[in-house]
C-alpha cells in the first residue's frame, strides 16, 4: 500500500468527502493507505505542502488570492471542490420561529475575527439587508472556544458550521434558526488541493478516482449510514447530531457529486472578497485552480 498524508486546515463534518474517502474505503480500493492530521490552530495546512509534510490538504481557493495579490505564484494548486456552498448555521439561544437576519443587528454574535468565514457572513448579512456595523461580535478565537463561549453564556447568536449547531440543539443550549449558503448561493467554498507537482503522478490520478467515487456515495447515501461511517471521527458528537448535520449539508446542496472547481463557482468567492475588502482584482482561475488529474 503506497502512504498518503491529508491535512486539515479545519476539521468539521462539514468536510465530510475528504473524510468519508479514507473512512468508507475507497482509498483502499486504489492501493492509498492515508494518514492524516490537523494543522495548528492559526496556520494554513498550505505550510504542511511547503514542508513536504502533506501530499494532499483540505484548504479554500480564497487561500490563493493573498498570494497572488502580492504576485506570487501560489504553491497549492485547488483541484477539486469539497463544498460548493457556504455551511455556517446562525444559532440562537431561544427557538424563533420569526427568526430574520435583521435581529443580528444590535445583538451579541460570536464569530470569526476574519478570513473567508467573516468574509462569508458579511456577504450574506449584506444579501439580507442586515447592516454589519451594528452588529456586536464576539471572538472567542478557535472553534471550539466559540462553542464553549456560547455554551457559558455568552452571546445571544452563534456561527458555526456542524456538527457544532446540531449538538448545541441535542444538549438544549442553542436552536439552529438561519443557514447563510442559501443567501450567497453556490460557490468554491472550500477545495482539495496539492502541488501541481504531485497532480502529475499516478497516485494523483488514484486518488482523485477514490475522491470522484467518495463524491457519488456521500451524495447518494442514507444521513445515518454515513454518520456511522464518520462516527468515529466525531467522538464527543452523538450520532443524531451528526445525522442531523449530513442530512442538512445534503439537502444544502453542499457535496455534489462532481469534482471540478468551476469558474463560475469561483467568480461568487470573487463577489464576496470584493465585497469584503480582501481583493482589490480578480485572478485567471488557471492561476488557483487545476483541473483534477483523471
Amino acid at each position: 500500500m503506497e502512504k498518503l498524508e491529508i491535512q486539515f486546515t479545519l476539521f468539521s463534518a462539514f468536510y465530510a468527502p475528504l473524510i468519508a474517502v479514507m473512512e468508507a474505503g475507497f482509498l483502499e480500493e486504489e492501493g492509498i493507505d492515508a494518514t492524516w492530521s490537523i494543522s495548528p490552530p492559526g496556520v494554513s495546512a498550505v505550510e504542511a505542502l511547503k514542508a513536504g509534510s502533506a501530499h494532499v490538504i483540505q484548504t479554500a481557493p480564497s487561500q490563493a488570492f493573498s498570494e497572488l495579490s502580492a504576485g506570487n505564484k501560489p504553491l497549492a494548486a485547488h483541484f477539486a471542490q469539497i463544498n460548493e456552498m457556504d455551511g455556517f448555521f446562525i444559532s440562537g439561544r431561544i427557538d424563533d420561529p420569526e427568526f430574520n437576519w435583521k435581529k443580528l443587528e444590535g445583538a451579541e454574535v460570536i464569530s470569526f475575527g476574519g478570513g473567508q468565514p467573516r468574509a462569508m457572513l458579511e456577504y450574506a448579512c449584506f444579501a439580507a439587508g442586515v447592516d454589519i456595523s451594528k452588529i456586536n461580535f464576539v471572538i472567542p478565537g478557535s472553534v471550539s472556544e466559540m462553542d464553549l463561549s456560547f455554551r457559558k453564556g455568552v452571546g445571544s447568536y452563534i456561527q458555526q458550521q456542524g456538527p457544532y449547531p446540531q449538538q448545541l440543539e441535542e444538549d438544549g443550549i442553542g436552536h439552529i434558526l438561519a443557514q447563510s449558503g442559501p443567501l450567497i448561493g453556490p460557490n468554491a467554498f472550500s477545495s482539495v488541493a496539492a502541488t501541481r507537482e504531485w497532480l502529475s503522478t499516478d497516485t494523483a490520478k488514484r486518488f482523485t478516482r477514490a475522491y470522484a467515487k467518495t463524491r457519488i456515495w456521500i451524495s447518494e447515501t442514507a444521513p445515518e449510514d454515513i454518520a456511522h461511517c464518520l462516527s468515529p471521527y466525531f467522538p464527543d458528537t452523538s450520532l443524531l447530531a451528526l445525522t442531523k448535520c449530513i442530512s442538512a449539508y445534503q439537502q444544502l446542496g453542499c457535496w455534489t457529486p462532481h469534482i471540478e472547481i468551476t469558474p463560475k463557482a469561483l467568480d461568487r468567492v470573487y463577489d464576496v472578497f470584493e465585497r469584503f475588502g480582501a481583493i482589490s482584482k480578480r485572478f485567471d482561475w488557471s492561476l488557483v485552480c487545476a483541473d483534477p488529474p483523471v
